[in-house]
């Protein structure tokens, strides 16, 4: 590779990152970054060999996250986000400390049950929904929105299926899903905990989540039942029916992968029964899937791993060999805190989803024994969805939040964002990684 598509490379990309971070008249993130991947295969810098090999990494997984995202459009369109705001007010039962923490379970266990990106479609106008039923300030609806975005962004790193990113990685250091949650779910579930538990005493100290919230909702529970809002009452029926598949869709991603099955499969079906069912039972048909799926993922991500092949080819990947491989190797600690910091400063600049793939790499091609290799991966994830969370544009989720906020005419100042994050996420990913290390030094080796 010479030195002229070196520097070109490197031009394309931090143009692409700009145009990404600034998406000036409000441009998709999927046009710079498409646009820059054609730039870098006509120039060369990606082969054609290059490009058919991406496409056989990223279409499986980004099927599956899309398919589950397609479960979340029919779920809000038979009442899941009505009947979600309304229970979670009266849960609460007057507590604002309360709602606090059901909302978090609330979004880890959507990003369980989805994808952190599906989570976030999903939960932020549950939320929304939630503060306008108790009719919250704007300055008190702040710590449920923030803790909710950053809990279910970081819970997709327990599973592999949660996460485009996570899912595209794990067969090139040689993890099945299986494996994968069970190195993994305990050190991360240990930042994931850290994460709400340090914003709830930062906001309480601040006096900012309000102790007493309205109880008189009962005028609001009438859209569970009729159509005086002007929506259609639940089909509870359905609704249970549709719950059930889900949760048997996400099973049956860990009982079919020990036979091969690629995740994509059951999740196809999965989503494929929400909508005949849904079809037969209420007559919608699946044009709103069509009209509401977001088809430009696919775009994206195989835009975006175009450009991380390309700097994969210019010497990127050589470089953090050459200047972290000596110290990777000396033992599973430092492989973990390498890869794990590594990629936090790498997500939070270019986004986790280029630089977790930058990251593996190195990894697989660092000379690191099995274990060492995929220990340092799992810091890699960390890094890439907990330590992503310090700036808003280090993960597709975060920026899915803040345009979902924008549409219900919420605005969140960055330097909001960071003064909270900056406190919270540093100490959660440390938490992680130490929780990683000894677990599997413990249990795996």
């Amino acid at each position: 590779m010479s030195n002229l598509q070196v520097v070109i490379m490197l031009t394309i990309f931090a143009i692409t990152v700009i145009m990404m971070l600034w998406r000036p008249r409000g441009v998709n993130e999927w046009i710079p970054t498409a646009v820059s991947a054609v730039c870098v295969f006509l120039i060369g810098i990606v082969p054609l060999t290059d490009v058919l090999s991406i496409g056989g990494i990223v279409s499986g997984a980004a099927i599956t996250i899309l398919s589950t995202i397609v479960m979340s459009i029919v779920l809000e369109s038979i009442g899941f986000f009505r009947w979600a705001a309304i229970n979670l007010a009266i849960k609460a039962n007057g507590s604002g400390y309360k709602l606090f923490w059901y909302i978090n379970l609330l979004c880890f266990l959507m990003t369980l049950f989805f994808n952190n990106d599906g989570s976030i479609l999903i939960t932020t106008p549950i939320i929304i929904q939630t503060l306008t039923l108790l009719k919250f300030k704007p300055e008190q609806q702040f710590p449920y929105l923030i803790s909710g975005a950053l809990v279910a962004t970081a819970s997709s790193a327990p599973i592999g299926v949660s996460n485009l990113a996570n899912l595209i990685a794990l067969n090139i250091v040689e993890l099945d899903i299986n494996t994968y949650a069970a190195m993994m779910f305990v050190p991360s579930m240990l930042g994931i905990i850290c994460i709400p538990t340090l914003l709830y005493f930062y906001f309480k100290n601040k006096k900012i989540i309000p102790s007493q919230i309205p109880t008189d909702i009962h005028s609001a529970q009438s859209p569970l039942f009729s159509d005086s809002d002007g929506q259609p009452p639940i089909d509870w029926a359905l609704f249970r029916v549709c719950i059930s598949i889900v949760i048997l869709t996400r099973i049956s991603f860990f009982v079919l992968a020990p036979l091969g099955v690629p995740t994509e499969w059951p999740a196809i079906m999965g989503a494929l029964v929400l909508i005949l069912i849904r079809w037969y039972k209420k007559g919608i048909a699946p044009s709103d899937v069509l009209k509401k799926t977001p088809w430009s993922i696919l775009i994206f991500a195989f835009s975006m791993y175009v450009l991380v092949y390309g700097l994969h080819n210019t010497g990127m990947t050589e470089i953090i060999i050459n200047q972290f491989g000596p110290s990777a190797r000396e033992g599973s600690f430092n492989a973990v805190f390498i890869f794990g910091l590594l990629l936090t400063v790498l997500s939070n600049i270019c986004n986790n989803l280029p630089s977790i793939m930058i990251g593996t790499f190195s990894v697989a091609d660092m000379g690191l024994d099995v274990h060492s290799m995929q220990v340092a991966y799992l810091g890699n994830v960390i890094g890439a969805d907990i330590g992503s969370l310090i700036l808003p544009i280090g993960t597709l989720a975060t920026l899915i939040w803040i345009y979902t906020l924008r549409r219900y005419q919420i605005s969140i100042k960055w330097v909001d964002y960071v003064k909270v994050t900056i406190l919270v996420i540093p100490i959660s990913l440390i938490v992680s990684l130490l929780g990683l290390y000894l677990w599997t030094e413990l249990f795996f080796l």
